[in-house]
């Protein structure tokens, strides 16, 4: 299932004023998602923009870091449109997945996931799907797609691999002065 889509330049108040609003920080366009408030955009492969918004955000409610960028969300869930671009049934998966999570929202009252302004109310939201494949999907991804990134383990304070120069017990890690 190929789909063709015609691009054309928007200029920038094209882009900031016809962009639908999606979460807090996002705007949604014709075939990307880009930051409000920041300097980021990720032009979609096979999903909608909507879509990825959807998962950027939800991966933010799955695994919350206040001090990690949106930006970071955006790079793990991309390998979900990568994979969708080429499989359709997956493209599929995760398209339903979105639509029944918007329509949880909007049977909650909240009209859609992105609309749902409480953090509590959208993690209310994933508990009632957590042990659905499409979850499942979203947070196995999260996994290796955020936590591999090099740019967010400082944030943690882990230095990266220490194999390479020898392993962690030569390079300062035996020098606990209480045991």
């Amino acid at each position: 299932m190929t789909e063709t889509r015609a691009v054309r330049a928007m200029t920038r108040r094209e882009l900031l004023s016809s962009g639908v609003a999606a979460g807090a920080a996002m705007v949604v366009g014709g075939g990307f998602v880009a930051s409000a408030t920041e300097a980021w955009a990720m032009e979609t492969k096979a999903l909608q923009p909507a879509t990825m918004a959807t998962l950027i955000q939800m991966s933010r409610d799955i695994y919350p870091h206040d001090r990690i960028a949106d930006r970071h969300y955006a790079l793990a869930v991309k390998a979900h449109d990568e994979k969708a671009a080429g499989d359709p049934d997956f493209a599929k998966m995760i398209e339903d997945g979105v639509a029944g999570l918007d329509a949880a929202a909007a049977e909650a009252g909240h009209g859609s996931y992105l609309g749902t302004g409480w953090e509590i109310d959208r993690v209310a939201l994933l508990r009632a799907i957590e042990d659905g494949g499409f979850f499942q999907t979203i947070r196995g991804g999260l996994v290796v797609g955020l936590y591999n990134q090099k740019d967010v383990w400082p944030v943690f304070g882990y230095e990266g691999s220490s194999a390479e120069y020898g392993g962690y017990l030569e390079r300062g890690f035996d020098d606990i002065a209480w045991l």
